[in-house]
């Protein structure tokens, strides 16, 4: 099994590769919070395993075999988190950081089991998709909210940033996963939308906030 340090720098990569498909080393180790050179030891190592592909001033490219141990390292990490979430009752700003400790569990068949007792979940609680037990991943069509239209109702489906802080501001907005928004008014200078959801009318967010929500279209 891989190392704790090793799954973080295949989580990374992971993360990396789904907003581009060429990772540059400085990138890699700002994700995970090291120097360069560090990272460049580490990179060594990942390719002596056939996981990337790496040449000196070129990008980082994960191979079908590294994007597999990637993904199976955050299926942990994002069943942990619906296992903290669902079974365990803590809020969904406070799941990540004690995932981050469950993901390192080498077991395969305790994660298996943790599938099994929550349905086989397809997303996290904050709207991610967890990959299968092959790492497969269902990527899911969603729009940002500030993308919609005047009139559109939505349903919130997942985040594009699940912060502590972040979170915490949609706890006060009484604003989950689920909910069914309405588009009331987008503000010309500013982006920003009034929207009403529940029993909650002229409900202002800001364009970034709006920027976070991925939503669907009723």
């Amino acid at each position: 099994m891989p190392t704790q340090t090793i799954e973080n720098y295949l989580k990374a990569l992971y993360y990396l590769h789904q907003k581009s498909t060429d990772i540059s080393l400085s990138d890699l180790g700002a994700e995970v919070q090291v120097s360069k050179p560090t990272a460049n030891g580490m990179v060594k190592r990942l390719q002596a395993k056939d996981w990337i592909i790496y040449e000196k001033y070129k990008p980082i490219q994960l191979t079908a075999k590294g994007l597999k141990m990637a993904s199976f390292v955050v299926r942990k990490h994002r069943l942990s988190e619906m296992f903290l979430s669902h079974i365990m009752h803590f809020g969904w700003e406070e799941v990540h950081d004690i995932a981050e400790e469950l993901e390192h569990v080498g077991s395969q068949l305790f994660f298996d089991r943790m599938d099994e007792l929550l349905g086989f979940p397809s997303t996290d609680p904050h709207g991610s998709p967890i990959p299968d037990k092959d790492g497969n991943l269902v990527k899911r069509d969603y729009k940002k909210l500030s993308q919609i239209e005047v009139g559109k109702e939505v349903l919130l489906k997942a985040l594009r940033n699940s912060s502590t802080d972040f979170l915490l501001f949609l706890n006060k907005k009484e604003l989950p996963l689920g909910t069914k928004i309405t588009i009331n008014q987008i503000e010309e200078f500013d982006k920003s939308v009034t929207v009403s959801y529940n029993k909650k009318t002229k409900i202002v967010l800001s364009n970034a906030v709006c920027n976070r929500l991925l939503v669907q279209e009723l």
